[in-house]
C-alpha cells in the first residue's frame, strides 16, 4: 500500500502541474457561462465510512443538487452547456487529482458514494468501505454510460438502487480482491481507452 500511495502522490502532482493551463481555461468557461463557483464540492463517503469533500468542476447550475442527487441523462436540464462538454469527455473529474494528492482518494479504487446510498448497503456490500475510494475501477468502466441508462428509465432513482448500485458494488468487491499495482495500471489504461473511444 505504501508503493500505491507514492504512485498516487507522484502522478497526481505531475498531473496537476501539467494540466494547470487546462484547469485555467475550463475555469474561465465555467465562470463566464453561469453564476457560481468553479468547483463543485460534494460530500462522499470514503474509506472506513469517513466523509470527505470530492472535487469536481461545476457542470450544473447552482443548487441543482437540491433537485436530486442523480443526473438523468446527458440532456438533464440542470447541466450547463460547458458542463455537457466536460461530462462527455470526463473533464469534470480532473479536479479529483487534488483528492488523490491530499490522500482521501486514490487513482484506482471503488467510486465513493453519497451517504444516502451507503446507508442502503448490506453487511457484505459495506466491505467496499475498507478500501480507499478511487477515480476509476471496474465499475466506472462497465457503467461509463450510467447517465444514459438512468435517462432511459421511468424511475431513475429506483433503477439506480435496485439494478445499477448492486452491480457496481459487486465489481467494487472484485477490485478489492484483485487490487495491486498491475491491476491498477491495467484499469487506468482501460479507462483512458474508454474515454478516447467515447
Amino acid at each position: 500500500m505504501f508503493a500505491k500511495r507514492i504512485f498516487d502522490i507522484l502522478f497526481s502532482f505531475v498531473g496537476l502541474v501539467l494540466l494547470l493551463p487546462i484547469f485555467f481555461i475550463i475555469s474561465v468557461l465555467i465562470i463566464f457561462e453561469s453564476k457560481g463557483g468553479v468547483f463543485y464540492l460534494q460530500t462522499r463517503v470514503g474509506q472506513f465510512g469517513i466523509d470527505f469533500k470530492l472535487f469536481k468542476f461545476r457542470t450544473m447550475f447552482t443548487d441543482s443538487d437540491k433537485k436530486g442527487l442523480i443526473t438523468i441523462g446527458m440532456r438533464d436540464s440542470r447541466i450547463t452547456k460547458v458542463g455537457y462538454f466536460l461530462r462527455k469527455y470526463k473533464l469534470d473529474e480532473l479536479p479529483q487529482l487534488m483528492n488523490v494528492f491530499i490522500g482521501n482518494m486514490s487513482f484506482v479504487g471503488p467510486r465513493p458514494e453519497v451517504r444516502k446510498y451507503v446507508e442502503m448497503y448490506n453487511d457484505h456490500q459495506k466491505l467496499v468501505l475498507n478500501a480507499k475510494p478511487g477515480i476509476t475501477d471496474y465499475a466506472s468502466i462497465e457503467f461509463s454510460n450510467e447517465n444514459e441508462l438512468l435517462g432511459n428509465s421511468q424511475n431513475p432513482d429506483e433503477t439506480y438502487i435496485s439494478t445499477i448500485m448492486p452491480a457496481k458494488l459487486e465489481l467494487n468487491l472484485k477490485y478489492i480482491l484483485e487490487q495491486g499495482l498491475t491491476t491498477d495500471l491495467k484499469l487506468i489504461f482501460k479507462t483512458i481507452l474508454k474515454i478516447i473511444s467515447h
